[in-house]
């Protein structure tokens, strides 16, 4: 499967335009209540457990976007697009989504 954050890809035309795909996954709270109690585990501004989680997240919601365009044919998926956003009362859950289109090349 080939992804991409450009509408197409060098070298290849698209034959066919099969749809749009997404995947979302949710980080619960007990996440984000970590994250900010646990400041203090933090060394040089940065925490290498925590981007470990939302590399996780992140791959967890590309993998379910893929297997979506699998499923309708497609080998390509171009304009991907990632957003990260909190959720939940007192935004204590972060959610992952991705979106592009799925396409035969």
């Amino acid at each position: 499967m080939i992804l991409t954050t450009t509408p197409h890809v060098e070298g290849y035309n698209i034959r066919e335009y099969k749809g749009i795909v997404t995947g979302e996954t949710i980080i619960g709270a007990n996440f984000m209540k970590d994250l900010f109690a646990g400041i203090r585990d933090i060394v040089g501004g940065r925490s290498s457990s925590y981007e470990k989680v939302l590399r996780k997240a992140k791959d967890t919601a590309m993998d379910e976007m893929i297997q979506r365009a699998q499923e309708m044919g497609a080998n390509a998926i171009v304009g991907i697009d990632i957003d990260y956003e909190t959720i939940g009362e007192s935004n204590s859950m972060l959610m992952v989504a991705t979106s592009g289109t799925a396409v035969v090349i």
